[in-house]
């Protein structure tokens, strides 16, 4: 970010400038984004494709304070945690058609700085959102915000692993291990998860089975031994 003085024919008044880089597979929303941004003299814009190459060699070469991410309804989150970590100065925004609880909680997880519902919301919204996330502040709104705190509220799990490093169980059923891990019974377990004791007793046999294991006490020393914690991935009272 960078200081411009713009001549007002009173006092010269300072503005900062924005490097924006829109990182886009669409050409057309792509063209028609950057065009409405230059428009702005508070923005320096330039325009990659949302690829990762593409990405590596603007930015080997050029800065950015603020990277927009569109084009897919599905989006590439493992490009929001390459940015996070080689780039972490540069704020990422999600550019997104709907408030996905399950896109929202992982983009923000994998390192996005804001996230923007750019059909619903009008333009000059997206221009006080680039200089918000530019200051070091987030941008989301306030369903957003009650996804993050449910996710919060959420289980963690233990990603159990064979000898060869291969995950074994699904993430419910290292939820399911977290908790035993963590000294519950079954139905603490059915508790925490909002499932029936059956459920969790049906869960416990499938880890049993696919562990090699028979008791609980084994379990644990298994999950010691070859488990390691992790944030859970948002997922529905029925996976």
């Amino acid at each position: 970010m960078r200081s411009a003085k713009l001549a007002t024919g009173t006092p010269t008044v300072e503005t900062e400038i924005v490097q924006v880089l829109v990182a886009d597979s669409g050409l057309i929303q792509s063209q028609l984004l950057t065009r409405a941004l230059k428009s702005r003299r508070d923005f320096e814009v330039s325009a990659v494709a949302l690829e990762m190459s593409a990405l590596q060699n603007f930015l080997q070469s050029n800065n950015a304070d603020v990277v927009l991410v569109a084009g897919n309804q599905q989006p590439d989150l493992s490009l929001l945690r390459w940015l996070r970590v080689s780039y972490p100065k540069i704020a990422p925004v999600l550019l997104v058609e709907n408030d996905d609880r399950e896109l929202v909680v992982n983009a923000l997880r994998a390192g996005a700085k804001g996230i923007f519902l750019f059909t619903q919301t009008p333009f000059p919204m997206l221009c006080k959102c680039i200089h918000c996330v530019s200051g070091g502040q987030v941008w989301i709104n306030s369903q957003q915000i009650n996804y993050v705190l449910d996710a919060l509220s959420e289980v963690p799990t233990l990603r159990v692993v064979n000898s060869t490093g291969r995950c074994l169980l699904t993430p419910r059923e290292e939820q399911v291990v977290a908790l035993v891990a963590d000294g519950l019974t079954n139905r603490g377990v059915a508790s925490e998860l909002g499932l029936s004791e059956h459920t969790i007793k049906k869960y416990l046999l499938r880890i049993f089975d696919k562990v090699g294991i028979s008791s609980r006490v084994e379990l644990v020393l298994y999950a010691m031994s070859h488990g390691e914690n992790r944030a859970a991935e948002w997922m529905p009272s029925n996976a």
